[in-house]
């Protein structure tokens, strides 16, 4: 851009052509503080924009949020007489409207005389982003021309609000409904988390393209149904003609972190490389996070290393699995790296390095991490943050420090500080922190009886025994249950979830028994070891 600014510059009188030229040039680059100076620089030379001109000016007051200047381009445009062109109407209802003057954007709506289908969308989109899907609506009936965007937009007005039944009632009677339609509808249930609406509606599609798949699949995994995510890959693999693209890819590895499902996470992996994704940054942060929550934090590494190009979210995708699995000097090794790179960290990092330094018990170096938060990043401090610096000090056996350091936050501790820092009470015998803790921990999730289990188990490793038959009559009258653990098995390119004593497996007896012949095999051998002692 700035070799073409500088012909621009050269040529003796340019005509609006190579003025429009500049103008678009800017925009395509994102240079909208640009688009702004030159259009200063067209007025102070006198020379007249046209109504090509208008809208790329208007464009890049919405991307700067310089809602003033747009007023001053408006009153420029009812100056030189562009008000009632519906070109120059369209991008002035979409800059008031993205501004929360949607009053200001129905009257300029209302001043236009030849409104065309695209000036009433524009006007109908805005109502609908200022959540007035009423006002949208009765623009829509009145409507003389509706196409298919437009209808896809009143659909997706009743999808925001919530509406779906009044979202559906409209897209059964649209005319021409193309895939889009389907999709829009399809995402909608998703996010309104109706599920048994979207596998129907994802059922009834005349066609599906890579978006309805990964619609569906999304749906799954924003509603925490991850064994469906994961059976939906399976089947678009198997059934459709449709490939899987990037976003299918980080959704089924995300589900694969979720439910440690390690085999199929390597085995897209594999198809990933396969099929041209080797260099794709969001496959390759979820690939990290894959195997750093499957417990390979090697392979992750791997991964890391052979990626082309990082994003913030690859730094602290790595970072944050390092620490969490307790390779502290390496997790702030790459930190340095990242910061010799010029990727400036933000408060997600500092979360990995301050739980290095924890792992590490590097006390001094985790407050030091801390405090260049706000003095070296300006980045604030929350909650999270603070739970590492209690969890650091708790590491460390400095129990009366987190204690104080916990009465000195700015911010009000929640249930997780207090919950580590029982634990660590347990661990270094600390029964006045213990109490304290579950005061707080009654006033925040009064019936979570794991809190009292934490304590009663305090109490019985300090042979309190009295303290101890209290705590737990105190737990039977919350009148809540423990939840019971529950275990995931990766067997056959599959999932299984089980509990303790579970009996829901169709294989059932096949399971106990070979866990008796396990047991008695474990007996035999403890057996045989004894006697060869002897």
């Amino acid at each position: 851009m700035g070799y073409a600014r500088q012909l621009f510059d050269q040529m003796p009188d340019p005509n609006i052509a190579p003025w429009n030229a500049l103008f678009k040039g800017y925009i395509d680059n994102e240079m909208y503080m640009d688009v702004m100076l030159l259009f200063g620089h067209m007025i102070h030379v006198n020379v007249k924009p046209n109504y090509f001109t208008i809208p790329m000016v208007l464009k890049s007051c919405v991307k700067l949020s310089a809602l003033r200047d747009g007023e001053r381009v408006h009153c420029f445009v009812v100056k030189v007489g562009f008000k009632s062109n519906p070109f120059v109407g369209t991008t002035l209802i979409d800059m008031y409207c993205s501004g929360g003057m949607v009053g200001y954007g129905y009257k300029v709506f209302s001043e236009i005389t030849l409104r065309n289908v695209v000036t009433w969308t524009s006007m109908i989109r805005g109502y609908i982003s200022f959540g007035d899907v009423k006002s949208a609506r009765q623009l829509f009936d009145v409507s003389p021309e509706r196409d298919i965007v437009m209808w896809n937009i009143m659909v997706s007005g009743y999808i925001e609000c919530g509406d779906m039944g009044a979202a559906r009632k409209l897209f059964d009677v649209m005319p021409n409904q193309d895939l889009m339609s389907w999709n829009t509808l399809l995402n909608g249930y998703a996010n309104n988390g109706d599920m048994e609406g979207c596998e129907k509606l994802f059922n009834e599609m005349p066609e599906k393209n890579f978006f309805s798949w990964n619609g569906l699949i999304n749906g799954y995994a924003h509603n925490n149904r991850f064994m469906e995510v994961l059976d939906t890959f399976k089947m678009m693999l198997n059934e459709s003609n449709v490939q899987p693209n990037d976003a299918t890819l980080v959704s089924v590895l995300s589900a694969c972190s979720k439910l440690g499902a390690l085999e199929l996470g390597k085995w897209v992996h594999l198809y990933a490389v396969n099929n041209g994704y080797r260099d794709n940054t969001y496959v390759g942060n979820s690939l990290i996070d894959m195997y750093a929550k499957c417990g390979m934090i090697t392979s992750a590494v791997d991964v890391f290393m052979t990626m082309s190009k990082k994003d913030l979210i690859s730094w602290n995708t790595v970072i944050n699995g390092l620490a969490m699995h307790g390779h502290g000097p390496d997790a702030l090794r790459i930190f340095h790296e990242m910061k010799s790179s010029k990727q400036k960290p933000d408060g997600i990092t500092l979360i990995g390095v301050i739980c290095a330094c924890s792992h590490m018990g590097l006390v001094k170096d985790g407050f030091k991490y801390f405090n260049s938060m706000v003095d070296e990043y300006s980045i604030i401090p929350q909650i999270e943050h603070y739970g590492c610096m209690v969890d650091l000090l708790s590491r460390a056996g400095l129990i009366e420090e987190a204690v104080e350091f916990v009465n000195k936050m700015p911010i009000k501790p929640d249930n997780v500080i207090w919950t580590n820092l029982l634990g660590a009470s347990r661990t270094y015998k600390n029964i006045k922190v213990a109490e304290l803790c579950l005061q707080h921990l009654i006033e925040l999730e009064p019936e979570n009886p794991s809190n009292y289990v934490m304590l009663s188990n305090i109490y019985g490793d300090a042979k309190r025994w009295a303290d101890l038959a209290r705590s737990k009559v105190a737990m039977r009258n919350t009148g809540a249950k423990k939840l019971p653990g529950c275990s995931l098995i990766e067997v056959d390119d599959g999932v299984v979830e089980f509990y303790a004593f579970d009996e829901r497996h169709s294989k059932t007896e096949e399971i106990y028994s070979a866990l008796k012949s396990l047991i008695k095999l474990s007996k035999h051998t403890i057996y045989m070891q004894e006697l060869m002692e002897h």
